[in-house]
């Protein structure tokens, strides 16, 4: 939900170069949400790993950054860095679409 504000039409992040994209075969860029879960975390890598270098990972809230409130609980594995290398983290519960915006403006570039 958060990514699809980013990307609607009031902030519209494909006007800087970013665009989703349904495999990670294509993506430059891997933007998570939410706290990682057990069963989560091994497709997380595998994701990460189809992604070609160079590759970004960008935690986008709160709970991809530290858990938030999901923090000790029983199905959560941890935080996105605690899975994959993070390179940009954007706070926020939830964050804004402008927040997930200016992230993205300073992976692209634009």
């Amino acid at each position: 939900i958060e990514i699809g504000g980013a990307f609607g039409p009031v902030y519209d992040a494909e006007r800087y170069g970013a665009r989703l994209v349904a495999s990670p075969r294509h993506a430059d860029v891997l933007l998570v949400t939410g706290p990682v879960t057990r069963n989560m975390a091994e497709p997380l890598r595998r994701t990460h790993q189809a992604v070609p270098e160079p590759k970004v990972v960008v935690a986008v809230g709160d709970c991809a950054m530290n858990c938030g409130l999901f923090a000790g609980a029983y199905g959560v594995a941890g935080a996105v860095a605690d899975i994959v290398p993070v390179d940009l983290q954007v706070p926020g519960c939830p964050p804004e679409p402008a927040a997930i915006v200016a992230a993205l403006r300073r992976v692209t570039g634009r």
